[in-house]
């Protein structure tokens, strides 16, 4: 044997995959991914749009809430895009089998799977456009999105119920039903699982740090990077998008509406006692950031305008375009200490990008509800 070399090769890959056990085990990580996916959006609906009933009970605590679900809504709908072409591709021939219907069953099982596919698949095509801020479709994305998800989440349940059974004979290595595939495929199954794992951690980590930012040295596909931007920070909508101009500081006048109602100059503005609190921007898109925020509290122009302590504001911008030029803030919110009609930002007057003269910054609430250039406010009885 002298001269001989002792070779080992890894495991080949030869695309015999396509049964039960490989896509019960992929499913099971899809399912988690987009159950993860569906909560952390149903949060950001409710905070972005929130019921009659709940819109003046929205919790200001903990600050980085909203961050952290946002951020994970879209790590986990963009993990989900490997996860959901490898289950496509473990499916596919079970797609075409003839006759189309067999049973009542298999009709249920069939329509699950039409309604499952179509909705994920547009699910994570336009929620990743979204990250990109392009929109080539004629509807509204908010709602025509929220709406979709009910549907896969409902086909979901669907699925899962026909195909109990399956799932559960396929479910463990122990399971009684993965006696019957062939034992040569199990390390071609753990080369394909390792793979689909692989390209999981690879867009996770390549794109996770427009939010994390310890790991934002590992973007390479994210459409954000947290430090790029005017004072540091990313911008969605700039002034001139906004139709807002410079603003002369002179001719401002931030009107407080309520029992007592006035008006501030900026120079009143900048009199009144300043706090600066540390607070993230957490944009729908998945990209945030914590900055430094010097400004006048709330609470304090809530006070002195005679609101009462469960009074709900309006907040209303200068901007002429764009969607979100009016949002409001629940009690919790509006006479939270950290609450507040920001000036500066990390220790300069604001950039017009970033909303000059004052803009709202609130802990544990969406970046489109920070209102910028704010020119008015208005207790809500």
């Amino acid at each position: 044997m002298e001269g001989m070399k002792l070779r080992v090769s890894p495991p080949e890959f030869r695309g015999r995959l396509h049964d039960p056990r490989t896509a019960t085990l992929i499913g099971r990580w899809l399912g988690l991914a987009m159950l993860v996916c569906f909560g952390t959006g149903l949060v950001s609906h409710v905070m972005q749009h929130p019921p009659g009933w709940l819109a003046n009970s929205l919790p200001s605590r903990p600050s980085w809430g909203y961050r952290f679900s946002q951020g994970l809504h879209v790590a986990s709908g963009i993990a989900a895009i490997p996860l959901l072409l490898a289950k496509l591709w473990a499916v596919y021939p079970r797609l075409f089998v003839w006759p189309p219907l067999r049973s009542v069953r298999h009709g249920l099982e069939r329509l699950s799977v039409a309604v499952l596919v179509a909705g994920a698949v547009f699910e994570l095509a336009t929620g990743l456009l979204n990250i990109v801020q392009w929109y080539p479709w004629p509807f509204s994305f908010v709602p025509v999105h929220f709406a979709v998800a009910w549907l896969v989440v409902g086909a979901l349940v669907l699925h899962l119920a026909v195909k109990a059974p399956e799932i559960r004979a396929h479910w463990s290595r122990r399971s009684p039903g993965t006696l019957a595939l062939p034992v040569e495929d199990g390390p071609d199954r753990r080369s394909l699982l390792a793979g689909v794992a692989a390209a999981v951690g690879a867009v996770t980590l390549t794109t996770i740090g427009q939010s994390v930012t310890p790991l934002k040295g590992l973007i390479l596909f994210a459409p954000r990077d947290p430090d790029h931007g005017p004072q540091g920070l990313p911008v969605n909508r700039t002034a001139a998008a906004a139709g807002v101009g410079r603003v002369v500081d002179e001719a401002y006048r931030l009107v407080v509406a309520g029992p007592r109602p006035y008006a501030l100059t900026l120079d009143e503005l900048r009199a009144l006692p300043q706090h600066e609190v540390e607070l993230p921007i957490a944009c729908v898109e998945g990209w945030s950031k914590s900055a430094r925020w010097t400004g006048v509290r709330v609470r304090d122009l809530l006070e002195r305008v005679g609101a009462p302590p469960d009074a709900r504001v309006r907040v209303v911008s200068l901007q002429l375009r764009g969607g979100y030029r009016v949002s409001e803030m629940g009690h919790q919110h509006a006479r939270d200490p950290l609450t507040l009609l920001a000036l500066r930002l990390n220790g300069a007057e604001l950039d017009p990008d970033h909303g000059y003269p004052a803009r709202l910054i609130a802990p544990n609430r969406p970046g489109v509800l920070q209102t910028k250039w704010v020119g008015r406010l208005e207790v809500l009885s």
